[in-house]
Order: structure tokens, then sequence, then C-alpha cells
């Protein structure tokens, strides 16, 4: 979970936190501006960021635990 976390999920909620930050300072929506308001892409791109970040929120909250322990140092 560890690289999916690291290029994907980060970089989605990266991307919606800027465009958040746009709108606010400066009436910017880039996701509109790029793929048109409210089209099937634009809307496409906001689901997308906005599941990226609850399951980035997920993974924030209950953390990035690995599911089985290996040791990797060699058997004697």
């Amino acid at each position: 979970m560890g690289a999916f976390t690291h290029y994907v999920l980060k970089p989605l909620s990266l991307v919606g936190a800027l465009n958040w930050g746009l709108v606010g300072f400066f009436s910017f929506d880039i996701i509109a501006w790029l793929f048109g308001p409210m089209t099937w892409l634009s809307r496409f791109f906001y689901a997308l960021i906005g599941v990226a970040a609850l399951i980035w929120l997920i993974v924030w909250i209950f953390g990035d635990t690995p599911t089985c322990e290996y040791n990797h140092r060699s058997r004697n």
C-alpha cells in the first residue's frame, strides 16, 4: 500500500487541495478550466480525487501496517 499511497493517492489529494485553494483565493477552478464545467470528464476527476482523499484518510487513520512479518536475515 505504500507505493500506491505515495504515487497515486497523495498526488491526487494534492491536486484536489490545490484546486480548492485556487477556488478559494482566486475563484478559479482548474478542473473545470481543463475539462469544462461539470462535463462527464470533470465529474470523473472530482470523484476520483474525492475517493483518493477518502482512501488516503483511512490509511492515515488506521496506519499502513504490514499484514505479516518477514525476517530479512538469513537463517543459520
